[in-house]
């Protein structure tokens, strides 16, 4: 699939209308190639083919640009001087923003550059005599870029008279606002992907079935957003295997995509289940791409099962009946929870242990960059603690952090609790315990889902504050002002309804409403409108998965989980700003199947490593060639 800044690999339709609006001719292109192309005469054109119709060349002039659900992969182009609209659909979102990036940015370029005397009139085109040839146009450089966003028009406090008809039209044939096309999201993300984060995008992009690793603070969320918005959504299907974890990808549970419950009852069972329900077959046979986010947490059996569904259904015998996998997560965090009286699926605890991983998982891929901590010392106790491996150095390190102040400006350490139970009796006391007034934020769910969005989502349906509460804030607001997901601070005081909330930062902050999005078991867009906090004096182990606190302390000696001491460590920030009151070093533990697969992956890693003698691996054709010596590596060590 070609694509990049002026490519476009998606489905079109374009319609030609009268002037009284009516249809005159309509092109449906199931899979089109769209192509930025200019002529000798440097006018830029839009070029649309596919396999069934000739190629179709549209001008770009005085055109407008809808983009509102370029998320979802669509947008609409009209060519106001051809009389015609251009439907865009199914475009992986990435591509499809840097592609009316580059429309706008060389529309913007063209119209501010001064006239070129190679420009010729009407009549000396039409005397030239030659074919019109067509080239690419280049690739937008940094320059072109700033120059493109210092044009955009900046807001005034003033109210503007309504436009002009000069000005309509002048509006006309200023291609696409660019407002959206660069505010900071994970379709125009301004951090770019480091090395190892790139080569599994790539893998990805290149239709392998991946496992990719790493411990907590790696990025692995991240990229998973960016893996999602580069793949074409209507035949993409993002799940996890919890709510909140779905949430953060955009997609839904694997349970509810999969249409077969729990995974109790026999094979035959579940695939005559899933057979009968015609949403649940459909989903089935129209997802090419699936990504399953915290596979750690799915058991061994189910995972059986669930190819073995896919396989029936899709009738494709090929591993997971042909469908693209992207799994991620960490086995040495948090474990599958299972029946402990359930002997067949404890002798398939994990995912891997199943005979299906190794036919289904072509390529595996660690991340080791840790984001989160700064702190070379405690990412180094981390990676000991991951493996369960704890020195009297260690120890001694964080038996030191119970005698730590971390609290400051009223911003108390939030406890992590084992138990969900114990952190909301917590912080259901504290808050009764403030003097003042109540005030209650109840969230405005999607019709008939808030069911849903309280399992699937992190913010709370009802939210009851009071001056002095402590809370969290559950959404990144402003990155650069520390407004992040884990953010600690205190209600000051209240304006206009909304909580002000000081942080640990010292930053004061408006807390208004935000929105949080799920897709449910049919693949509708649910939503969650809410105040971004949640009470912070306690909170679940479970639930903190993909936080990052600035203030935080733990008590390690009701931990009932291999993996669970570490995810409560690495929650925070740096050894600064942790508080350990009774560490034991009985109270961390790694599963030993877990550490016996971790040294057959590093292994297999190692050998990936091995690279041909030649010119480095830089360009797009030694990346394949680079993933193709990776795929015969996993084969050979899969025999072994």
């Amino acid at each position: 699939m070609e694509t990049g800044d002026s490519f476009l690999s998606c489905g079109v339709t374009v319609e030609w209308l009268s002037p009284q609006g009516s249809i005159l001719r309509k092109v449906n292109y199931k899979t089109a190639s769209l192509r930025l192309i200019r002529n000798e005469f440097r006018e830029m054109f839009m070029e649309i083919s596919g396999d069934k119709h000739a190629a179709v060349r549209l001008a770009l002039k005085g055109i407008n640009v809808f983009k509102k659900f370029m998320a979802e992969g669509k947008a609409s182009i009209k060519f106001q001087e051809a009389g015609c609209t251009l439907f865009i659909s199914n475009a992986p979102p990435t591509n499809l923003v840097s592609f009316l990036r580059t429309i706008f940015v060389k529309m913007t370029g063209d119209k501010e550059a001064p006239a070129a005397p190679s420009k010729q009139t009407m009549r000396s085109k039409l005397l030239s005599g030659k074919a019109q040839s067509f080239e690419e146009i280049s690739p937008v450089t940094v320059a072109d870029l700033q120059k493109a966003k210092s044009s955009i028009p900046k807001s005034t406090a003033t109210t503007p008279s309504p436009p002009s008809k000069k000005r309509k039209a002048e509006e006309m044939g200023r291609g696409p606002a660019p407002k959206k096309l660069y505010s900071p999201s994970p379709l125009t993300a301004t951090t770019s992907l480091n090395p190892e984060q790139q080569q599994v995008l790539d893998a990805c992009l290149g239709g392998k079935n991946i496992f990719f690793t790493g411990s907590a603070g790696t990025g692995k969320s991240f990229l998973l957003k960016r893996i999602v918005a580069a793949l074409p959504p209507d035949v993409t299907v993002a799940t996890a295997s919890t709510g909140v974890a779905a949430c953060h990808v955009g997609g839904t549970t694997l349970h509810a995509f999969a249409g077969i419950g729990d995974g109790s009852g026999s094979v035959d069972n579940l695939c005559e289940r899933a057979m009968k329900l015609p949403l649940v077959a459909q989903k089935w046979r129209k997802c090419r791409h699936l990504i399953i986010d915290e596979i750690s947490m799915v058991d061994g059996t189910y995972f059986e099962k669930l190819e073995a569904v896919a396989r029936h259904v899709r009738k494709n015998d090929k591993p997971f009946g042909g469908i693209q996998l992207i799994l991620c997560g960490d086995f040495l965090q948090l474990p599958p929870v299972i029946d402990r009286n359930d002997k067949a699926k404890l002798g398939k605890k994990f995912c891997f242990q199943s005979p299906c991983w190794d036919r289904c998982i072509e390529l595996c891929f660690e991340l080791k960059q840790v984001h989160r901590q700064k702190d070379q010392e405690f990412v180094s106790i981390l990676n000991s603690i991951r493996i369960g491996r704890v020195t009297p150095d260690i120890t001694q390190r964080l038996t030191a952090t119970a005698r730590q102040k971390i609290e400051s400006d009223g911003i108390l350490a939030t406890r992590l609790c084992s138990h969900t139970n114990d952190s909301k009796m917590i912080n259901n006391s504290k808050l009764r315990e403030l003097e003042g007034e109540e005030k209650e934020f109840t969230s405005q769910d999607s019709d008939n889902a808030t069911k849903i969005l309280d399992m699937q989502t992190i913010a709370p349906a009802k939210l009851v504050l009071k001056v002095g509460a402590q809370v969290m804030l559950l959404k990144n607001v402003n990155v650069n002002a520390g407004l992040v997901n884990g953010a600690r601070g205190v209600v000051v005081r209240f304006e206009e309804g909304f909580p002000i909330v000081r942080f640990k930062n010292k930053k004061e902050f408006t807390a208004r409403t935000e929105r949080w999005f799920v897709r449910n078991s049919n693949g509708n867009l649910l939503c969650r409108r809410q105040i971004p906090l949640n009470l912070a004096w306690a909170f679940s182990i479970h639930k903190s998965q993909g936080l990052t606190l600035d203030c935080v302390e733990m008590s390690l000696a009701k931990i009932f989980e291999a993996g669970q001491a570490y995810v409560a460590l690495s929650r925070a920030q740096s050894l600064g700003t942790l508080r350990v009151l009774d560490f034991d070093s009985r109270h961390v533990w790694a599963d030993t199947s877990v550490l016996e697969f971790y040294q057959k992956f590093r292994r297999r890693l190692q050998y990936m490593e091995i690279m041909p003698l030649g010119r480095p691996l830089t360009d797009k054709t030694n990346k394949s060639s680079k993933l193709k010596i990776r795929e015969l590596i996993e084969k050979q060590m899969r025999r072994k």
